[in-house]
């Protein structure tokens, strides 16, 4: 009697040859992605207006493409659609900075409590490795300001995910195109040397001075926006 073989045509395992596709990127995703970058490296500064038209003529996209990427962009707080207007890259202004840091110090400063309490007053090693990624990031030649965000906001969110708590990290998430916002605001102003000393200096004075080092870590930032809108 025999015994059907587990290998298929030409001794190919099935399991190995069984396809897998590939997750496709659509137009829409493709262009909110483009413009996302040109936004958060300053092509596209605070406040211009981003035409449908010009739109579908650079990327060779259909005008609704181009109105979903809009929006999906909106909903990241990193476009603003005015009726009648269109729509154009979002700004902070001087109250948004103030509200933003306001709620930014709420979550982080409790977060940073209960992770601090949680590890016996030490930050755990996710944080450790955040802020040396951050650091690596900014030692680069002239890395893209889009790397550089992502590594920042990375160091605040494993800070907020070392307090283990869903509902602080859900409510962080809603900061996501606000802080996009906010980095982009601050490259003129901050070099990478001091992006990185900053966030050393925070990891240190977190673990002897508690929670009310992150609030003064967070107000160098505000200040340093506010002082530009006065």
């Amino acid at each position: 009697m025999s015994v059907p073989s587990a290998v298929g045509p030409l001794g190919e395992d099935p399991a190995m040859s069984a396809r897998e596709p590939l997750a496709r990127v659509s137009t829409v995703d493709a262009l909110a992605t483009a413009l996302r970058a040109r936004i958060l490296e300053g092509e596209l500064g605070a406040g211009e207006r981003l035409p449908e038209r010009e739109l579908t003529e650079r990327y060779g996209v259909a005008r609704h493409s181009v109105r979903a990427a809009l929006r999906a962009l909106a909903a990241d707080g990193l476009v603003t659609i005015e009726p009648n207007r269109g729509a154009s890259v979002a700004s902070l202004d001087a109250a948004a900075v103030k509200s933003l840091f306001e709620l930014r110090a709420a979550l982080e400063l409790e977060a940073a409590h209960l992770a601090l309490e949680r590890n016996r007053g030490r930050l755990p090693d996710s944080v450790r490795r955040a802020v040396a990624e951050l650091g690596a990031v900014c030692a680069r030649t002239a890395p893209a300001w889009s790397d550089v965000a992502d590594a920042h906001n990375a160091v605040h969110l494993a800070i907020v995910g070392a307090a283990h708590s869903e509902r602080i990290a859900r409510a962080y998430d809603g900061l996501a195109g606000e802080m996009r916002l906010f980095l982009t605001a601050l490259r003129p102003h901050w070099t990478l040397e001091r992006m990185a000393a900053h966030h050393e200096q925070l990891l240190d004075r977190l673990e002897r001075v508690g929670p009310q080092a992150l609030r003064e870590h967070l107000r160098d930032g505000e200040r340093t926006l506010l002082a530009e809108r006065r």
